[in-house]
């Protein structure tokens, strides 16, 4: 655990030795530790905002495309493989051999700070490992614990293994520091990039036409997730097509190793369904905008969606043996959709963890397109739900946090 020598500029850090003061506050070497894409989009948010306050931090992790933008070195990537639910089994033994290597790494080289970014299965761990060498954690996104069972048990570990919480909903300060966690709430870090997003209206013109109805399918960023989920959303779309000559399909792809497992999944459905395939922030803003409804997969896209004001539909299709077996027992949350637990309420039907039909989503579907006034009522509920919460500043909050404790060690 660091800690200064009183009266001196002189700092010890949890490895026994003693550094300048200055050097640690002005060149600090920060670890950093994502898993998946959109938590390396939103750690890359906040070493931005940290090389604001502190241009010569050094950041080294666990780190993906993004964060690698950003000069971050990369002792590994967990991001080109990342999953949910019970696929991210396959991964076991992998992030075992990971630990292994990593707490060597960590009790041979110097951090004045560690980052973990969302994935509790991973950086729950990776966060012990670091206080057990002295380096100061702090969580960004942190793990959904009052959605689960057993909350003690899961707060408890928390604690114990991370110095800060840098907690991205309203909600969740008062959850976490009722347990004793020091926890502070900082924003979405979603909201910082679609804030500063222009949405071409050209753009969402052109997409729309003359058509009616539109609908944007956005299958998720997964591999797994888009086998499962895709095949569904283009049956509805099938529906939706026999109904509505004039209808139009957009697909979003959320990079182009989604683009072509999008490409493959809806060739091997057989259901000949046409749709424009787009890539990109902006057109996908620009498509969700044009939509009279969107089919989603579950996950933060669902926030982008809902800021947007844009009805949707939320799909996920996981393995229902083992929801049946352990999901159903830990889950405690009503609902499992992002714009649904932030209102308390269902405003957008959620199809998951997983269905066994696609009947009553078309119902739902046809019947949604088909009155206008309810599509209109979501659409009031939506902005109700996130304009008091869609204000940008999460990545630069975050970043003072880390400051903070790099200054001043854990704390503790």
């Amino acid at each position: 655990m660091s800690s200064t020598i009183p009266g001196s500029r002189w700092i010890q850090s949890g490895y026994g030795e003693y550094k300048p003061l200055s050097d640690v506050i002005d060149h600090p070497r920060i670890f950093i530790s994502v898993a998946e894409q959109s938590a390396d989009e939103h750690a890359a948010g906040l070493v931005r905002a940290y090389k604001a306050l502190r241009p010569s931090a050094r950041f080294n992790g666990l780190a993906g495309a993004a964060l690698r933008a950003e000069g971050c070195e990369c002792f590994h990537d967990m991001t080109t493989k990342s999953a949910m639910a019970m696929a991210a089994l396959a991964r076991v033994p992998e992030a075992l051999r990971l630990m292994k290597r990593l707490r060597k790494h960590l009790a041979t080289e110097h951090y004045d700070a560690a980052v973990v970014v969302d994935s509790p299965a991973l950086n729950l761990p990776v966060a012990k490992a670091c206080r057990r060498v002295g380096i100061p954690v702090l969580y960004y996104i942190a793990p959904q614990t009052w959605a689960w069972g057993w909350r003690a048990w899961r707060n408890a570990r928390l604690r114990d293994r991370v110095s800060r919480v840098a907690c991205i909903w309203p909600f969740e300060e008062p959850h976490f520091r009722s347990d004793g966690i020091d926890a502070t709430y900082v924003g979405h870090p979603s909201f910082d990039r679609l804030a500063a997003m222009q949405v071409d209206e050209s753009r969402i013109a052109s997409l729309r036409g003359d058509a009616s109805p539109v609908l944007t399918i956005l299958p998720g960023s997964r591999g797994h997730v888009i086998d499962e989920v895709l095949p569904g959303q283009l049956e509805i779309a099938k529906a939706v097509s026999v109904l509505n000559r004039k209808s139009r399909f957009i697909i979003v792809a959320a990079n182009d190793r989604a683009a072509e497992r999008i490409a493959a999944v809806s060739k091997e459905t057989g259901l000949n369904v046409k749709y424009e395939l787009l890539r990109g922030d902006a057109d996908r803003a620009a498509a969700i905008r044009a939509a009279d409804l969107v089919l989603v997969a579950s996950g933060t896209i669902t926030l982008e969606v809902a800021y947007h004001g844009t009805p949707m539909i939320v799909m996920y299709n996981t393995a229902r043996w083992g929801y049946q077996l352990v999901g159903r027992w830990l889950l405690k949350t009503p609902f499992l959709s992002i714009p649904n637990i932030i209102a308390g309420r269902e405003i957008v039907p959620e199809y998951m963890p997983y269905y066994t039909s696609t009947d009553p989503i078309i119902a739902r579907v046809v019947e949604w397109l088909a009155t206008p006034a309810t599509l209109a009522r979501v659409r009031r509920d939506l902005k109700q739900t996130i304009e008091p919460i869609a204000k940008p500043g999460a990545a630069a909050n975050a970043a003072r946090m880390l400051d903070e404790l790099v200054r001043i060690g854990s704390g503790r």
